[in-house]
């Protein structure tokens, strides 16, 4: 029988067979692959006279169908994986790591390569490929191409062993995840909770087996209401010491072992490479350039933002102590009282908030919204072959009504979906001869499930992740590149959240919430009044907020920045780390950095800085929206121009200026955060 993922693809777009693929097929696909992507190289390497074209370019394009389907494999592998294919994974990553090492470590390639290279000021490129050839070049010595003998060795193994210990710190998280479940047996002991909470909480326990009863779990839908309304104390005490401790309990699960042999492969690679470290080697291709840049950011905005945060922490304290005679506030009570004080101070909470956000209503709002931006529109295809019924396909097309991209939404959890929210790719976007193949675009949540009585209604800031999400999805979806690698979300990494995060801002504006804001029950518009709560509340905890994702992006830059050798506990560590930025006492037994996806699975370590420093830039560049007018279409058509369409070909700073019309400036964050 056919192997489905050795044929050209028969569906609509040429997307993914889902339907026809099984476990067993992918890893003789991708070994095949592989060797079609080894004579692609070859062909390269049998050039005699090196030029752009054959060389470059044609490195560029290699690989294309390997490219495919490990982007198929490795995104299932987030979003509906298995035993199996975790099994899969764990075979199927060393060979590409192998694979890639044969390229990057290839001498007879690397001179091709530098040879183009050394003739840049001689030849005519354009903007674009000139960027292709540094990067290309750039790449090659990144990874090893100017080392000889035994450290050409060291390398390979290191990155396969980088690749086999990233996999299994995310297994971990997920299975950990997935075996915490807590009952409760008495609806007395669920005071405090909404009753779309209690319904959903009973149907996870009818779904345990446990009918009659509530259960909760460490999913986000079922984590955060239970903390943030559940009077109970000990029950959030009981799901935040599950969610705090996850894989830091001495197990078979925990990853301390593995974050300091992260560490170590991490900054021996970065030292074998020429780099004092491994954020030396991360930042020298990113805008913030070093690790003093990012500390010094990091430490500039703790400045304005931290005064703001013990002011915020005392006026909770004193809430707390006034309604419930609490004398000792507590991590886990921080969003049960934050929530309730919120409430009194602006008449606001996530369930007066719910009825007006059914996710339905939602998606047709952020659909309608890059509709009126872009002009471009969101059709489903039920021909378009899904790898699971809760995903659903969207033909998408421009504002000509030709063919743009293929959109895929994944929005509920389920045991083989790690937790959070993520926008992926199943196929990149570029330009081969008259061709521009379009690409394939997913984000994948974890949102709030529909009950037997009630709809999936979003919290707001459910509201704003689907928007954050989906500005990453149109970074990808609006890519007009040459060339693939220089296409939608390849960019700097701390330029990379510039779309979704001014994507957010739309979700706070009349306009906007006027489009889909209506309450699932009776139809009516959200109220004005409401609106304005909204406004008026979005800079609440805003000093707490910006503090806390200043102590996340500064334990990343200590763990990367120095020599790990000296580690020897990841609890000590972590809480010398934090103690500048920590609000309330550290709890015994509790460690984030054990279930830290973002540095330790995910692409983000030496880059979780970049969360705020793209807010600077999203806080700015949307002050231009305003100015103009939030559905302004020049200044729209100038952000797909400058920034969507255009993704890596030229430095971001240049890219932002074109859009901005001068450096970003800090102030608009600050101001919206309440800073200044």
């Amino acid at each position: 029988m056919t192997n489905p993922l050795l044929v050209d693809f028969s569906t609509p777009f040429k997307t993914a067979p889902f339907d026809q693929i099984s476990p067993s097929h992918y890893l003789p696909a991708i070994k095949a692959a592989i060797v079609e992507a080894k004579e692609d190289i070859s062909k390269i390497k049998g050039e005699t006279h090196p030029t752009f074209k054959n060389t470059i370019e044609a490195l560029d394009s290699s690989g294309k169908r390997l490219g495919i389907l490990t982007g198929i494999f490795f995104n299932l592998n987030s979003a509906e994986t298995n035993e199996e294919i975790q099994s899969l994974a764990r075979e199927i990553s060393p060979l590409l790591t192998a694979h890639a090492n044969d390229i990057l470590l290839d001498q007879v390639l690397f001179q091709h390569v530098a040879k183009v290279f050394e003739q840049k000021e001689q030849l005519t490129l354009t903007t674009e490929q000139t960027t292709l050839l540094e990067k290309t070049y750039k790449s090659f010595v990144r990874n090893g191409a100017k080392l000889t003998g035994e450290k050409i060795d060291q390398l390979r193994r290191i990155d396969q062993e980088l690749a086999q210990v990233s996999l299994k710190f995310g297994e971990n998280v997920l299975a950990e995840t997935n075996k915490f479940v807590h009952i409760v047996a008495q609806e007395s002991d669920l005071d405090g909770l909404p009753e779309g909470i209690k319904e959903a909480a009973a149907q996870i326990a009818e779904e345990k087996g446990e009918s009659g009863k509530w259960a909760f779990t460490l999913d986000y839908p079922s984590y955060i209401p239970a903390m943030t309304y559940a009077k109970n104390r000990a029950l959030r005490e009981t799901l935040f010491m599950a969610s705090s401790s996850k894989c830091a309990k001495g197990d078979e699960l925990d990853n301390q072992d593995i974050i300091k042999e992260l560490l170590k492969l991490r900054h021996t690679r970065a030292v074998l490479l020429g780099y004092k470290s491994h954020a030396d080697f991360v930042l020298e291709e990113r805008m913030a350039k070093s690790p003093d840049q990012v500390i010094s950011f990091l430490n500039s905005l703790l400045e304005k933002a931290k005064p703001k945060a013990i002011a915020e922490m005392k006026e909770l304290e004193a809430f707390a102590k006034e309604l419930d005679g609490l004398e000792d506030l507590k991590k886990w009570d921080f969003a049960y009282y934050s929530e309730l004080l919120k409430k009194e101070k602006y008449s606001l909470d996530d369930e007066l908030l719910r009825p007006y956000f059914q996710l339905e209503k939602v998606i047709d709002g952020v659909f309608q919204t890059a509709e009126k931006l872009f002009g471009i529109t969101f059709t489903i295809n039920p021909e378009i072959p899904l790898y699971h019924k809760d995903v659903t396909a969207y033909e998408v097309k421009d504002k000509d009504g030709k063919h743009l991209s293929v959109f895929y939404a994944d929005y509920f959890p389920r045991p083989g979906k790690r937790n959070g929210a993520w926008m992926t790719s199943y196929k990149g976007q570029s330009i081969k001869g008259s061709e521009d193949i379009r690409p394939h675009v997913s984000i994948v949540c974890n949102f709030t499930k529909p009950t037997k009585s009630k709809p999936s209604l979003l919290t707001f800031n459910e509201v704003t992740t689907l928007f954050h999400e989906f500005g990453h999805a149109l970074h990808g979806m609006m890519a007009k590149g040459t060339y693939e690698s220089l296409s939608g979300t390849s960019v700097f990494w701390d330029f990379v959240e510039l779309p979704s995060q001014i994507f957010e801002n739309w979700c706070y504006e009349k306009e906007c919430l006027d489009l889909f804001a209506k309450h699932y029950e009776t139809g009516e518009k959200i109220p004005e009044d409401l609106i304005e709560k909204i406004k008026n509340a979005s800079n609440f905890q805003q000093g707490y907020q910006t503090v806390r994702q200043i102590s996340f992006s500064l334990l990343d830059m200590s763990y990367h920045s120095n020599d790990p050798s000296g580690i020897s506990s990841i609890f000590d560590f972590e809480e010398g780390v934090m103690k500048a930025t920590d609000l309330l006492p550290k709890v015994p037994g509790t460690l984030m950095s054990t279930s830290f996806s973002h540095i330790f699975q995910g692409g983000y370590s030496s880059g979780y800085y970049s969360y705020k420093w793209a807010e600077v830039l999203d806080a700015d560049a949307f002050e231009l929206f305003q100015e103009k007018g939030v559905f302004d279409k020049s200044t729209a058509d100038s952000f797909v121009k400058n920034i969507l369409a255009a993704g890596g070909s030229e430095h971001p700073a240049i890219l932002y200026k074109r859009f901005r019309g001068r450096e970003p400036k800090q102030n608009a964050l600050l101001k919206r955060a309440g800073l200044i």
